[in-house]
């Protein structure tokens, strides 16, 4: 039933369902240990015979309230909560991949994405190839080798703003059989759903608009249940797993093995699991969800429109302008908004920005994005800093732009804001 109630009823009553004179909201269960009254349930939970809790850095009640709530969102199988996003990307993709093995990704990411797949990977033994996603299909299938396990790709590209062409992306997914992971942390399933698009695999910074209101750091995988592991590249999910007894994980758990896998294999050894505390304040985000999406990406789109007609600047990046690259490809996907995040470059280059942002009074100059409260930010200097010059160029970064994230505020006092900064950036 609860699949079949609008994401707005999704997103407020999720899938917790209180027994009489139980919390009509899900509680923070803020304990690492369950009692038992048997050792053989003990030893049931341990075989995986039982989905029951048997320690917090494998599952607990309020991590499992926000992960049922966010795989009703998505329409996957089951989801498993991490300690950040980059937790889950890097769970994600750890669950499939290993030593001499390969992933392909779009070029266009977060900037910490950008250095976990162009640094940390590869000292894993993990090789990575970037590829521009607006290359045509015969450029894209070269990088693929026999050893790549997965294709990944951002929903809207951070901060380039580039939609993901799902259509093309699935489909060479399909072609060379691997599964196709997508970060969808800007769009959120309240405007893009990358499961009904071809995707297998979902992930998001539930830091940013699933809480909504930059208090608590947390990530989410989301399994989709579509992918058939059993095509000879993912033994790790055919084959017997010696820690548990030579259990199988396609066998036994079906659609939902590699969920299955990632929280008893991956997050069983490497322990990122998601604070309690975190998820409880997460879920309570996610209940106004579809409100915040509807009032950011209106708002963001009036103030492209302003800036795009602005004479202190140069260009602006939107795809809901009709200027936008991807303008088509959002009205394709994302049809409700286009979420609250746009790039500009100011005239004057660096040190206009810089004087932008800080005349800036009422919009904030921090290191975050997708909050209530809107922010500004340079990433040339701070999210991709890590990145060489070419690698910034490849992510779409270039050294004058300026990101800012709409909040939820009144337009008017949100343009007359950026009104007098643009002013003084020119002085």
């Amino acid at each position: 039933m609860k699949e079949n109630w609008k994401i707005e009823t999704q997103a407020v009553q999720g899938s917790y369902t209180p027994k009489p004179t139980e919390p009509r909201i899900p509680a923070i269960c803020q304990s690492t240990t369950f009692k038992y009254s048997s050792a053989d349930h003990v030893a049931k939970l341990f075989d995986l015979d039982l989905a029951d809790h048997m320690y917090s850095r494998i599952s607990n009640p309020t991590n499992e309230a926000l992960e049922g709530k966010i795989a009703l969102l998505e329409g996957g199988v089951g989801a498993l909560a991490t300690s950040s996003g980059q937790a889950a990307i890097s769970g994600a993709i750890l669950n499939i991949c290993q030593t001499g093995q390969h992933i392909v990704t779009a070029s266009t990411l977060y900037g910490g994405t950008y250095s976990l797949f162009a640094n940390t990977f590869p000292k894993m033994g993990i090789e990575v190839t970037f590829v521009d996603p607006e290359a045509d299909m015969i450029e894209l299938r070269k990088a693929f080798r026999p050893e790549t396990r997965c294709l990944f790709g951002e929903t809207i590209g951070n901060p380039n703003l580039n939609v993901l062409d799902f259509a093309k992306f699935s489909t060479l997914a399909k072609e060379m059989d691997v599964p196709l992971l997508i970060d969808n942390t800007f769009a959120t399933p309240y405007l893009c759903k990358p499961l009904e698009h071809g995707a297998d695999i979902v992930v998001h910074s539930t830091t940013k608009y699933f809480d909504g209101h930059a208090t608590s750091l947390g990530g989410i995988i989301v399994d989709g249940g579509i992918f058939n592991w059993n095509n000879g590249k993912f033994p790790e999910l055919t084959e017997a797993d010696p820690s548990y007894h030579g259990l199988k994980y396609s066998e036994k758990f079906g659609s939902a093995a590699y969920i299955v896998k990632a929280r008893v294999q991956y997050m069983r050894d490497l322990g990122c699991c998601a604070a309690p505390q975190n998820s409880f304040l997460i879920d309570h985000g996610l209940t106004t969800l579809p409100l915040r999406m509807e009032r950011h990406s209106s708002n963001a789109q009036a103030m492209a429109e302003y800036l795009e007609q602005h004479p202190a600047v140069s260009r602006v990046n939107y795809p809901g302008l009709k200027s936008h690259l991807s303008h088509s490809l959002a009205s394709k996907y994302l049809p409700k908004g286009c979420s609250g995040v746009m790039t500009f470059e100011i005239k004057g280059g660096q040190e206009a920005g810089k004087k932008f942002m800080e005349a800036c009074q009422l919009i904030a100059l921090v290191i975050h994005v997708a909050d209530a409260r809107s922010g500004v930010l340079h990433p040339a200097s701070t999210t991709h800093r890590q990145l060489s010059a070419e690698q910034q160029r490849s992510a779409g970064v270039d050294p004058g732009m300026i990101r800012i994230s709409i909040g939820i505020e009144h337009v008017d006092d949100l343009i007359a804001d950026v009104d007098q900064a643009l002013i003084i950036s020119q002085s």
